[in-house]
């Protein structure tokens, strides 16, 4: 009985995903199981954390995308391009360099791949134009204007404060569902109260690594 109650308090944990983004974004729960089979107190709380973990992973990744207006091979990790009819990471394909602040080049492995991590970069949203001289892809950088620097700002703040409700709905579910364990006299009371101050702590822990990304982002974004 005991076990399936922890069951049920897994299954509680892993139906919450990763934020919901502001464009396509990285999702903490694809690939993980539904269910998560814990034995113990301590074997909810690990995977409780390693689903924050993911969470934090996916606000690192997100927030890489945004452009500070100097060159950096991050803002490309989302772009994938067609490999002999496999859609792969372009920086798989290709060494990617930053020969200037202002200035990425894409230099293919396979140059007959060239014209297919052209078209991916031109229909992909990292807002650069790809220019292409047969050898090597140059993408330059444009200084950001105050306006939109502002504009990503906000953006930096909408994708941790998005992170932090993945990571604080985490904690609810496992919170209450512990809470039903304890009035169904599955747990003790001491075991209940431990095992949601434990989740608390590295609710509140998670969320100030979030709180520290965004402001390193921040400053990215406003250092001219």
């Amino acid at each position: 009985m005991q076990q399936l109650s922890f069951i049920y308090l897994m299954a509680a944990i892993a139906s919450v995903t990763a934020f919901v983004p502001l464009q396509p974004m990285h999702s903490a729960s694809r690939g993980m199981p539904s269910v998560f089979m814990a034995e113990s107190v301590e074997e909810a709380s690990m995977d409780a954390i390693d689903k924050m973990e993911k969470s934090i992973e996916s606000v690192l990744q997100n927030m890489n995308t945004i452009r500070t207006g100097r060159a950096s091979p991050a803002i490309l990790d989302r772009v994938k391009a067609d490999y002999y009819g496999v859609e792969s990471p372009i920086n798989q394909m290709a060494t990617i360099s930053v020969p200037s602040a202002q200035q990425l080049t894409v230099e293919p492995f396979d140059k007959s791949m060239l014209g297919e991590i052209e078209r991916a970069l031109m229909e992909s949203d990292v807002g650069l134009t790809p220019m292409n001289d047969g050898n090597v892809i140059r993408l330059n950088i444009p200084s950001l204007t105050e306006e939109r620097r502002k504009e990503m700002m906000k953006q930096c703040k909408a994708i941790g404060e998005e992170g932090k409700v993945a990571v604080r709905n985490i904690r609810r579910k496992a919170v209450d569902t512990i809470k039903k364990l304890e009035k169904d006299s599955e747990i003790s009371e001491d075991e209940s109260k431990s095992s949601q101050d434990e989740i608390q702590k590295m609710t509140d822990d998670k969320v100030k690594e979030i709180d520290g990304i965004v402001e390193k982002k921040e400053k990215e974004v406003m250092t001219v």
